[in-house]
């Protein structure tokens, strides 16, 4: 992925492109969020197969201690980046993190060229919802009942990158 740096620093949280290393840290994070999208070992190896569809995986921590904070996981098509999978650890909300991991997106996003990127969140997620909407998403559609797990429906999201060169 183009970027200017691979790295980004904000409010001491270092975003970092992960690796098939990190499968485990990222795992444990999933399977300890109710609004996580859950992936199977098969679809996490994929991700960093030299075959795969283009994808983009960052993963955040703290300078302070070495453990994960969240991570990202995007499909990466020409026009339209999509965030398939985002997840803050529980112990770390509300420390800027998940704005970190966006925001790096959006920054990588942009340097490829591609014109928006796109998401779906519970409607039910308002703090996730809170997030997007401060960095500059805005509401495109509902999908109906297009959660199980429980049943809900889900709100999707797109932020245009056509005249944006920075996050708000």
């Amino acid at each position: 992925m183009p970027s200017s740096s691979p790295y980004r620093n904000t409010k001491f949280v270092n975003i970092r492109h992960a690796t098939l290393a990190d499968f485990p840290q990222i795992q444990t994070l999933e399977v300890q969020s109710s609004t996580a999208a859950h992936w199977t070992k098969a679809q996490y190896d994929a991700l960093f197969a030299a075959h795969a569809p283009l994808r983009i995986a960052l993963l955040a921590r703290f300078d302070t201690d070495d453990q994960v904070g969240g991570f990202l996981i995007a499909s990466c098509l020409t026009d339209d980046w999509e965030i398939e999978n985002i997840v803050v650890n529980e112990n770390r909300k509300r420390r800027g993190i998940g704005t970190a991991l966006v925001g790096q997106l959006v920054a990588e996003a942009q340097a490829a060229g591609a014109r928006s990127v796109t998401l779906e969140v519970r409607e039910s997620n308002a703090p996730a919802r809170q997030l997007y909407e401060s960095v500059g998403f805005t509401y495109e559609a509902r999908r109906k009942l297009y959660y199980r797990d429980p049943d809900e429906d889900a709100i999707l999201y797109r932020r245009s990158l056509q005249f944006c060169d920075k996050m708000p």
